[in-house]
């Protein structure tokens, strides 16, 4: 595999590619992790007149949740890295009527002109810091004494079917490095002890996680297996490095998917994969 595809497979570069890979395939994304979002929604249990900053909102969807919950007395904003995503979930808001407000920055160092928030809540938008302990300081900086943080994270990824089934078929046909342990990315936070050294040492507190485990609509709820091998291709970081290894290395290996995936589909549900996550809490 070339220089390029090992790079494909390094970090996301969400302000750019990754950000307008999502923006295109937004609908199939939030169709796939809305039951996860949900379930962590619900642990959250926000409460009317309070105030919550959403990190990596996205195209805003679990924001847009927030808003509703904590009314007009409260605030709900969304934070996310993308400029292409923000203004997504800025036209979302409008449609929709909602309060909910959208700013685009870098938690890891954005100094935002509000007042401090009451909470902070993600859906798999925390795992990307180059630089974690810091970023997650800035974003206690963010907070009042004692807010509380709710996260979902990805657990290890064995136990994330819809990747590693997806992994294994692509590593018929081209090379993928073995992860890095810890490194920014989807599976940053699979160990837990891991993630309580960085909130430990960015000033929180009281960690406490419950699992999360269901299977996943790879490409969305209701995708045929020709659906979730195109997902793939034009949204995952594979997809980004089989590009670079040629047309027909790409044909080949989306044949492939295609046979995974029809062995997977469940009529009227989609393609279906084991996912685990994690729903994290811990105190500012």
């Amino acid at each position: 595999m070339g220089d390029k595809a090992v790079e494909a497979l390094k970090g996301e570069d969400w302000a750019g590619e990754m950000g307008a890979r999502w923006l295109a395939n937004l609908e199939r994304f939030e169709g796939m992790i809305a039951p996860i979002g949900e379930a962590l929604l619900e642990r959250a249990a926000y409460q009317p007149g309070e105030r919550v900053l959403d990190l990596g909102c996205g195209g805003g969807a679990t924001t847009l949740a927030i808003a509703e919950a904590v009314g007009p007395d409260g605030a709900a904003i969304g934070l996310d890295i993308a400029p292409m995503l923000v203004e997504a979930a800025a036209r979302r808001a409008a449609a929709a009527g909602s309060a909910a407000r959208f700013i685009c920055a870098d938690a890891a160092s954005a100094d935002l002109d509000e007042p401090p928030f009451d909470r902070l809540f993600s859906r798999f938008g925390s795992m990307f810091f180059p630089e974690p302990v810091a970023a997650f300081a800035n974003l206690r900086r963010m907070l009042k004494p004692a807010a509380r943080i709710d996260l979902a994270v990805w657990a290890h990824p064995r136990d994330n079917l819809w990747m590693m089934e997806v992994i294994g078929v692509v590593r018929q046909h081209i090379e993928i490095p073995p992860a890095t342990p810890r490194a920014p990315g989807p599976f940053a936070f699979e160990d837990l002890a891991y993630l309580e050294e960085i909130l430990t040492g960015a000033g929180f507190s009281g960690m406490d996680a419950v699992p999360y485990s269901g299977r996943q609509p790879v490409g969305g709820p209701g995708a045929t297996p020709e659906e979730a091998a195109d997902f793939v291709l034009s949204s995952m970081a594979v997809g980004r490095a089989l590009d670079e290894a040629g047309e027909a290395t790409r044909s080949a290996a989306r044949s492939d998917l295609v046979d995974l995936f029809t062995r997977c589909h469940v009529e009227g549900e989609g393609v279906m994969l084991a996912c685990k996550a994690l729903l994290v809490q811990a105190s500012a």
